[in-house]
């Protein structure tokens, strides 16, 4: 049963209901920063379902700007003590720059040095804090283009919230702490994103098969040279990469074996591919 901190969901309901009024469409999260609403389809092994419905626990489609809707998905899970932003919706198609500084990553030095490689600086605008020390930057995407979700596919530690993503909402309290916007920076509207950073976050043009199997080659191979402490992180990044690039499906048991090679475990490698699968929009 989960732990109900009554204090904490009232806040998050508020905060929701101020980006809710600035056109962010929100829905609870509990402490796990997961949609606090479980799937009314959790057994029912038909077509999915993206909230045509009309019930709660949909995930990021159950997002709305509509303040009595968000009462209401509030009211439906009292113990949740955040929210999420959905990202790609109009009117901003907002698009989230994760920087991390876990795990002896620096991402925002490798933003800077992005920008200097593809001459591009990024503008003022909304940063939220995270409890880890990391940073969310808050910029917006033109409307006829979808940005996906990727995972460190910029630079170590730099993840992109796109369509079908959400950002955990300033005010928010997770079991890590609590999310808050850089001081001077909450009455910013969010930035537009440099167009060479966006060319960036696309995906890659489709490459002849060839190419595609010589890729795919290449990162198997980057598994199998990884080194002790560095296994995981190269499996997930080489993962990422293959189900960005349509091979994920072909990859996975070589990838697995070449991540046995190094020492994990086949449980441990398939969790590792099967969570890159979900962090770039594919079922695993």
């Amino acid at each position: 049963m989960a732990t109900i901190d009554r204090q904490a969901t009232t806040l998050a309901l508020a905060h929701a209901l101020s980006a809710a009024e600035r056109g962010l469409a929100v829905l609870p999260l509990s402490r796990t920063k997961l949609p606090a609403l479980r799937s009314p389809h959790h057994d029912d092994p038909g077509p999915a379902c993206h909230g045509e419905c009309g019930r709660f626990g949909h995930g990021v489609y159950d997002a709305s700007t509509d303040p009595a809707r968000v009462r209401e998905m509030f009211a439906a899970a009292p113990w949740a003590t955040g929210y999420g932003i959905a990202c790609g919706l109009p009117p901003y198609h907002l698009i989230g720059v994760d920087l991390d500084t876990k795990s002896g990553t620096d991402a925002p030095a490798a933003l800077r040095e992005l920008g200097l490689r593809h001459l591009f600086t990024v503008p003022d605008t909304v940063v939220v804090l995270t409890p880890s020390g990391g940073r969310h930057l808050w910029l917006t995407g033109p409307p006829d283009v979808v940005v996906p979700n990727s995972a460190s596919r910029l630079a170590p530690g730099i993840d992109i919230r796109g369509a079908g993503g959400y950002l955990v909402g300033p005010g928010s309290r997770t079991a890590h702490g609590a999310y808050g916007t850089l001081p001077g920076t909450a009455h910013l509207p969010p930035a537009a994103c440099p167009p060479a950073l966006l060319r960036l976050l696309l995906p890659p043009p489709r490459t002849p098969h060839r190419a595609l199997a010589d890729h795919g080659h290449g990162l198997v191979h980057f598994v199998l040279t990884a080194h002790e402490g560095q296994r995981n992180t190269r499996l997930f990044w080489a993962a990422c990469r293959a189900y960005e690039n349509g091979l994920g499906p072909a990859l996975a048991t070589p990838l697995t074996e070449a991540a046995r090679h190094t020492g994990l475990t086949e449980q441990e490698a398939r969790a590792t591919i099967a969570s890159a699968a979900r962090m770039t929009g594919h079922r695993p």
